[in-house]
């Protein structure tokens, strides 16, 4: 390691240290608005207020705003365009970023909380895997040029074969990068999901070394589809805009085709046991219950809330989840996070509580595959899998879920 890097290196971790030291780790929140049935849940996200709908732009001098990104779901960023190409990113839990067009400049006194991202982006480090789906509906995954994962860890076809042609290399996890690789491989932007937040000093060292960090927080959105329209945002980095918006309402028709449907009444058990033997399951105002909301069915948690903070998730004790999933119409077993539960005998062994439960008695228990974490862009292909799990539809036309026997 020469030493130019060594000395950003030995700065960054003394400038991270007196950070952590006076604040302490960030915590990561979820998001905002409960879940009550489908409808109301879609009307909310697609009828924004005016106020929401139309946030107002930052006065930038130097430049002349023009116009707002029009979004249907999302809430948690907004995009506005200015004169001569220049771009800001609003992330609303987080920061803002400045998309400064290739052959211009930022403006001088840009404000110092506003993180400059110069284009063409490129020689993107991802290490917020959920991302590299809608890098890929993009096609964009030549922008990328290291990864958080190594190449047996991914699931996306595109992503795969880049690492193993060398086109992507592995520069270590998102709390472990090599800082040196994605120097000499002249990185322009690391894109990070929440879990950076609780690895402060490692984002502090990348920005020492004069690479941006763009924190993605589409996990925050509390409807599905707010998380598939953060397409919009890697759309406006990259100038693929007209791109993205064609992806997303492809993705959105699927909302548009169930609007009519009349809800089963049917419940649904959304979970995976821990390795502490809890069973993990989903706040009532997550996404995850959302689907199941616009796909026909209740989620079997009414108001289910993290009294321990804001997590998405909620651990409870095996005779809590007994409680009140036992007699719910279907189980799906989250295999995203514990992928070696695939058959009822896999799921006993587990607990012999879940013999009595009524859909292993009806044979109505389904697991996700471990894909599904990384298909952020493709939420509608799941909320229709649900759809047809609800309704006995055709097995063979889902993408995620499949049956346990």
């Amino acid at each position: 390691m020469n030493k130019w890097i060594k000395r950003k290196l030995c700065i960054g971790v003394a400038i991270a240290m007196i950070i952590m030291s006076i604040a302490g780790c960030n915590s990561v929140k979820s998001g905002k608005n409960s879940v009550d049935s489908a409808a109301q849940k879609t009307e909310t996200s697609s009828e924004k207020s005016d106020d929401s709908k139309k946030a107002e732009a930052p006065q930038i001098d130097g430049l002349t705003y023009e116009s707002a990104m029009d979004l249907t779901y999302a809430q948690e960023f907004d995009v506005f365009y200015y004169k001569d190409g220049y771009k800001l990113i609003d992330v609303h839990e987080g920061r803002q970023y400045l998309i400064v067009p290739e052959g211009k400049e930022a403006p001088e006194g840009l404000d110092s909380d506003i993180v400059v991202i110069n284009q063409p982006v490129q020689n993107i480090y991802m290490a917020a895997t959920a991302i590299m789906s809608l890098f890929d509906a993009l096609d964009a995954i030549d922008t990328v040029k290291f990864s958080g994962l190594e190449a047996s860890g991914w699931y996306i076809e595109s992503a795969k074969k880049a690492m193993e042609s060398g086109a992507i290399t592995f520069a270590g996890k998102y709390s472990e990068p090599d800082y040196e690789k994605i120097v000499d491989g002249d990185c322009k932007l690391a894109v990070e999901s929440t879990m950076i937040l609780h690895s402060p000093k490692v984002q502090e060292m990348i920005e020492d070394l004069d690479i941006p960090v763009f924190v993605d927080y589409s996990s925050y959105e509390s409807h599905p589809l707010g998380r598939t329209e953060w397409i919009k945002v890697y759309g406006a980095m990259l100038n693929k805009e007209k791109e993205a918006e064609a992806f997303f309402d492809d993705q959105a028709k699927v909302i548009e085709d169930l609007k009519d449907f009349k809800n089963t009444e049917k419940t649904v058990a959304y979970f995976y046991i821990n390795t502490d033997g809890s069973v993990v399951v989903r706040k009532s105002d997550d996404y995850i219950p959302t689907m199941i909301e616009i796909a026909g069915g209740r989620y079997v948690f009414k108001d289910l809330k993290n009294s321990e903070g804001n997590a998405p998730s909620v651990k409870l004790t095996m005779e809590e989840f007994y409680a009140t999933a036992v007699d719910a119409d279907y189980l799906i077993y989250n295999g995203t996070i514990d992928g070696q539960v695939s058959s009822l005998s896999d799921l006993e062994a587990k607990s012999n509580m879940f013999a009595e439960f009524k859909a292993v008695k009806d044979g109505n228990v389904w697991y996700t595959g471990k894909n599904l974490y990384q298909a952020t862009d493709t939420v509608g292909e799941l909320i229709s899998d649900i759809h047809l799990m609800l309704t006995d539809g055709d097995a063979s036309q889902m993408t995620f879920l499949e049956k346990m026997k």
